[in-house]
């Protein structure tokens, strides 16, 4: 194993179960049931196969016989006519009616967009248990008064709780968009060569009506409501290309998550879990790195210019059909979705053992809050007598001065004193400490908290707690 390449998001990323959606077996078992839904479709419809021979593709449709597949392909080089032939070997009584009057596309396709929604439905599973665990993190630091920052300069102070709805309501529109993209999922049936259906009108006699009836009745075989209304050959490539862009948005989401965690664990406010054993860098021993945040950001940053992929073979289709997308789609799809399921394990991961310093919070909070809290104290003057435009050009200068002191002498944050030392105000040392109250400044934080989570939030995961209770093993 040690001398050719190993893909990183197989080795280290990516979950056994998504690795398994886009694995050769999962492949080559569900053109086994296509085949099957086709033949069974095609005798329903009066062609002139029995239920022996359906019986026996049902009997072989899970033992495939790889090594007579391999072989055939080295022979013919096409690895469709190769599994056709191979499957053939093992049912000689229907080895006349496998793959009867479709084309290539007609398991490639189909696959395709099966195993697309086999996996988004496992990445909807993992963004709703992100949202769980966010939530119960969310309800449980809501009254939490932090700074906040904008342009990441101190801001008026919002609450951990909060914060973490930010990261929520935009998991929340990956959620709309994936559910969206699950429920618009259509096979594309069966076609033919250039979407046309002219075998069928061959195998049918012209029989209009009974054709009709093949791509409804293949798509609820296979427990799809539709297929393509119109097609070439294949479904239109447009399809990946909405895939990729849901996936691109939850990389976006997760990367915004991942830059805060980052910050805030810079600001040693917030750490994401560091194991007993674990080492933080081979230089320096006493350094505590987010590195699955960073992980998260640089997987995100694949999957957002991944994206790019299914766009490009999009638009550069020919007419009815070329083979420009083969390569790339082999490639751009799986692993956009093996990287997405890593990012989402990580991001599991990394809320399931948050750690919070609220002394560190409070610490930095009071040294910023007499800047936040001058308004308060303006407005606690003018009601003592004081002349508003007065107060306010003079609280404008301590300000600066308070702010001169801390930036330019290193001296801790004195605004209180100066304020207290101007006559002007006529409030006590004492009297000001005590606006210092950081809930006075958080706004509703809490509440909006409390009203996301009862009204937003909680009944999406009452609708969904058939999938939660997901737990994210981490291979590094």
């Amino acid at each position: 194993m040690y001398d050719k390449y190993q893909s990183p998001l197989s080795e280290r990323y990516a979950s056994k179960e998504m690795q398994y959606i886009f694995s050769p077996d999962m492949k080559f078992k569900t053109w086994r049931k296509l085949w099957i839904a086709l033949a069974e479709t095609e005798k329903e419809l009066g062609l002139n196969i029995t239920d022996e021979q359906i019986d026996e593709l049902k009997e072989h449709a899970d033992d495939i016989n790889y090594d007579v597949a391999k072989e055939r392909e080295k022979l013919v080089r096409h690895d469709v006519m190769s599994h056709v032939y191979a499957y053939g070997v093992q049912c000689p009584k229907a080895k006349g009616i496998i793959h009867l009057g479709a084309t290539s596309c007609y398991v490639g396709d189909n696959t395709d967009i099966i195993v697309m929604t086999e996996a988004l439905k496992l990445v909807r599973k993992k963004l709703v248990n992100v949202i769980a665990e966010l939530a119960k993190f969310a309800d449980e630091y809501k009254a939490l008064p932090t700074l906040a920052f904008t342009h990441f300069q101190p801001a008026q102070p919002t609450t951990v709780g909060k914060r973490a709805t930010l990261w929520m309501n935009e998991l929340l529109v990956d959620l709309e968009d994936i559910d969206y993209v699950i429920g618009s999922m259509k096979l594309l049936g069966s076609k033919g060569t250039t979407g046309t259906q002219a075998s069928f009108l061959e195998l049918f006699e012209g029989d209009q009506e009974k054709i009709k009836k093949i791509d409804p009745m293949i798509a609820k075989k296979m427990g799809f409501e539709k297929c393509q209304p119109v097609s070439g050959q294949t479904y239109t490539r447009k399809v990946d290309t909405r895939v990729l862009n849901v996936l691109a948005g939850i990389a976006a989401s997760a990367h915004k998550f991942s830059n805060d965690i980052r910050l805030l664990q810079h600001l040693k406010e917030v750490e994401e879990p560091f194991e007993k054993n674990q080492i933080g860098s081979s230089a320096m021993a006493y350094k505590r790195n987010p590195m699955r945040s960073e992980r998260i950001a640089s997987l995100a940053n694949y999957v957002m210019v991944d994206a790019l992929n299914p766009a490009i073979t999009s638009a550069t289709q020919w007419f009815e059909r070329t083979l420009d997308d083969s390569a790339n789609k082999r490639i751009s799809i799986p692993e956009g979705f093996l990287a997405v399921d890593g990012i989402l394990d990580l991001y599991l991961n990394v809320v399931d053992g948050l750690v919070v310093y609220p002394k560190v919070i409070e610490k930095r909070l009071m040294s910023e809050l007499p800047f936040m809290a001058k308004e308060n104290i303006m407005m606690d003057a003018v009601k003592a007598g004081g002349d508003r435009q007065e107060l306010h050009e003079e609280i404008r200068k301590l300000s600066m001065e308070a702010g001169y002191n801390v930036k330019h002498e290193g001296l801790d944050n004195n605004l209180l004193e100066l304020i207290a030392n101007n006559e002007k105000f006529g409030m006590s040392l004492e009297d000001l400490k005590k606006s210092m109250d950081p809930s006075k400044y958080v706004g509703r934080s809490k509440e909006q908290v409390e009203e996301f989570l009862n009204e937003v939030i909680n009944p999406i995961l009452d609708e969904n707690r058939d999938v939660l209770g997901m737990t994210a093993e981490i291979n590094v």
